[in-house]
């Protein structure tokens, strides 16, 4: 039995079957969660070793409107909202200077999904900005903190199109955008994705396979807890782990847990479960190759400390300058705090960067960015730093 069938000629070879989900559902419930993350740390430990690294980055948020709708999001704002806005060149400048001057070697541009396509007042606000679209000012955002600071842009814009990947690529180290969930399902009515034209799964997967053709070092994830089913969870990571073994351009997989927060349309929805959360890491480290690097945040769990047992080797984004404006009720754990609970359970917390090490190749990395990395690297490995730093 087919769970996934895709007509689109690029996309039909990354279909999963049933056979493929159920031997998943069945390892699960034949062993206990220890053991399942007792294999999935040992996975771990041969590729990735005793180090669980971080990206020191300052979050910019180059606009909070969106023509999706999602009923877990409080970072997106109604155009009409008084504090919906797009970010300035001047604001970008002043936030990537202060991130430089704290430490920060990422910058993340996150922002919400084509609202000029949407609404008329993005749209006139970008015009005088002199853009027609969010993706055009994002480029030239993105070629600003290049020429004028040391850090390396990371664009997490959501669904694009194999040319506007290309152009990012050539201003950006990484990108990111996550799959969330292969549920369609969850666009009806009623459901997490209702409404929102940009998280359809296939547009997300076109997007996740533009970017492997383009060769564009990517991060991507999961959300679980917005509605989906286990067999789903399980079907996501194999798909990822399909693409990935056709274009070997994902760098990490985020595995990411569904909060409440108020005001939104979700708010009385249930939360995954640490041992929820534990469980879909392992299945994760297990599933896919110990090449892609495998993530959870820390400011989303009071015992995140025990996502190490389940198999990560990476904390994501931390800053020291700015919030978590997806989840702005969660602060980010302090580093040397971070530090500490690393290391007494035995591993050693290390920086990195947004670019991993293996996507270092002229395929990768435009001549733009290999150029800024060299021209950064001492801003990059400070003598005097504290942790060590994994960068390209």
């Amino acid at each position: 039995m087919t769970r996934l069938l895709f007509n689109t000629e690029s996309i039909k070879n990354f279909v999963i079957h049933e056979n493929e989900i159920s031997f998943y559902r069945n390892l699960v419930k034949r062993f206990p969660l220890d053991i399942l993350m007792a294999k999935a740390a040992t996975k771990r430990d041969d590729y990735w070793g005793k180090v669980i690294t971080y990206s020191k980055k300052v979050f910019v948020p180059l606009t909070n409107m969106c023509r999706d709708t999602c009923s877990y999001c409080t970072f997106v704002k109604h155009p009409d909202d008084p504090e919906a806005k797009i970010m300035s060149p001047d604001e970008v400048l002043i936030a990537a200077r202060k991130g430089e001057n704290s430490g920060c070697k990422e910058l993340l541009f996150s922002l919400g999904e084509k609202p000029e396509k949407r609404y008329a007042k993005p749209k006139k606000a970008l015009a005088a900005l002199g853009y027609n679209s969010m993706t055009d000012y994002l480029y030239d955002m993105c070629k600003m903190v290049i020429e004028k600071t040391s850090l390396l842009p990371h664009v997490n814009a959501g669904t694009l199109s194999k040319y506007e990947l290309k152009k990012l690529k050539n201003v950006s180290a990484s990108m990111g955008m996550m799959l969330e969930t292969t549920s369609k399902r969850l666009n009806k009515k009623g459901e997490a994705h209702y409404g929102c034209p940009d998280k359809v799964p296939i547009q997300r997967i076109r997007t996740l396979v533009a970017a492997g053709s383009s060769k564009v070092p990517f991060t991507t994830g999961i959300l679980i807890g917005i509605g989906e089913t286990f067999d789903e969870r399980i079907e996501a990571l194999l798909l990822l782990e399909k693409i990935n073994n056709q274009y070997g351009h994902i760098q990490e997989v985020i595995i990411q847990n569904f909060q409440r927060k108020p005001n939104i349309a979700m708010a009385e929805h249930p939360e995954p479960s640490l041992n929820d959360m534990l469980q879909t890491i392992a299945l994760a480290r297990i599933i896919l190759s110990p090449s892609i690097s495998i993530q959870a945040p820390p400011n989303l769990e009071r015992e995140h400390i025990e996502y190490i047992n389940a198999g990560i080797n990476d904390w994501g984004g931390i800053s020291p300058v700015t919030k978590d404006f997806i989840n702005p009720q969660h602060p980010w754990p302090n580093i040397d705090a971070l530090d500490t609970m690393v290391r007494n359970v035995g591993f050693e917390l290390g920086e990195r960067l947004t670019v991993y090490p293996k996507f270092n190749t002229q395929q990768f990395l435009s001549p733009t960015i290999s150029a800024h990395i060299s021209k950064s690297a001492n801003k990059f490995h400070p003598t005097e730093k504290p942790k060590k730093l994994v960068s390209a």
